[in-house]
């Protein structure tokens, strides 16, 4: 199966650059699975779609200020060029960071992605904050600007990183992270903080919308997916089959594995906000032998066409990248002509795409 057969035309206009003024003035695309048919509707009419008994599984991850600004120690004494000020930040050791998934309980060692990814080796030492708040070496080099990176000890490293980290837009969004990121771009029930990106499906609801659930009979439970490398990572081969996806940590409460198997008990639809929560759980299905368990893990879970769905009736997410894993999962989920099919529609009506952009609702 060739990556480019996931490939669509968007114009670049349609890449929604700001969240809009109501998290549920977003558009829906609704979208019937059985015969492909869909109709054009707006995201808070979302409750009308759902049944007495559904089972809607929200990932209730938070993002956290992941990009860093910095500089590297090894090139203070490197000349600069006045000419060309890309060369002379270069040449100041001027660095991005961006870190992706912490690997231990304590906050000193992360995986991360680093710009300019070629320049930056082992042993250099890195420097976050206007007094140099945070400092950190790298221990390990990876493909495709991965490095494993190591924090000096810091008394409060989440409340620094707070203050001197960035939310860490996606790289479409061409725009500085601003205040209002730090609130729109998270869901109105995010908790559990270690996110790089958001869960964007769920960007639409509202406290409003939330609370017409339970009084509908519609029953909710919450899983925790991490957004990590495995999520926006891009494919970097020719056949899907090819790929290997980035491993995220996940938390499935025993409340949430509780009710996601009495759901699947009573053959009652179980809806995922997002294309992590899809994950989470059809990971978790396999890894519990036919039943989700309590607990922690880490999934790696490709889904492409050909993938049997085990948990998963209903989906709600955004419109996703061309070619990317995210887009492939949704063809999985609803079948490759049909979803680029109503990418078409959805390009024709000028829906808003990505993180702030639209929805569609599949089911």
């Amino acid at each position: 199966m060739r990556v480019a057969d996931f490939d669509f035309h968007l114009p670049e206009e349609l890449i929604a650059q700001q969240p809009l003024a109501a998290r549920d003035a977003s558009r829906m695309l609704h979208v019937e699975r059985a015969t492909g048919h869909w109709s054009d509707r707006w995201f808070r009419e979302f409750p009308s779609f759902l049944r007495a008994g559904d089972l809607v599984v929200f990932n209730n991850t938070r993002v956290f200020p992941a990009r860093l600004y910095g500089r590297r120690q090894a090139s203070r004494a490197q000349p600069v060029s006045r000419r060309n000020p890309a060369a002379r930040d270069f040449l100041h050791g001027r660095i991005e960071v961006l870190l992706t998934r912490q690997l231990s309980s304590d906050p000193n060692e992360w995986e991360c992605l680093v710009r300019p990814g070629r320049k930056i080796g082992v042993t250099e030492r890195l420097f976050f904050g206007e007094q140099d708040q945070l400092e950190a070496e790298v221990v390990e080099r990876s493909g495709f600007g991965e490095r494993r990176i190591r924090f000096q000890p810091a008394q409060d490293f989440f409340s620094i990183l707070d203050r001197v980290g960035h939310i860490p837009l996606p790289p479409y969004i061409g725009r500085p992270d601003s205040s209002d990121d730090r609130e729109r771009y998270q869901t109105v029930y995010a908790q559990q903080r270690g996110s790089v990106a958001a869960p964007t499906a769920g960007l639409h609801f509202t406290p409003a919308i939330l609370a017409e659930l339970p009084r509908q009979e519609v029953e909710t439970a919450e899983i925790t997916l991490h957004v990590g490398l495995g999520t926006f990572q891009p494919i970097h081969v020719e056949r899907v089959e090819d790929h290997k996806m980035h491993r995220e940590s996940y938390v499935i409460a025993p409340e949430a594995a509780s009710a996601i198997n009495r759901a699947l008990q009573d053959k009652r639809r179980v809806i995922a906000v997002g294309t992590t929560t899809v994950r989470t759980l059809e990971y978790a299905i396999r890894a519990g032998q036919g039943r989700i368990a309590a607990g922690s893990g880490s999934a790696e879970l490709f889904i492409y066409p050909g993938f049997e769905y085990k948990v998963v009736q209903a989906l709600l997410t955004n419109f996703h990248l061309p070619q990317s894993t995210l887009l492939m999962l949704v063809c999985a989920f609803a079948g490759k002509d049909t979803v680029l099919r109503a990418y078409e529609h959805a390009v024709a009506e000028r829906y808003r795409f990505f993180s702030y952009g639209d929805c569609m609702f599949i089911a």
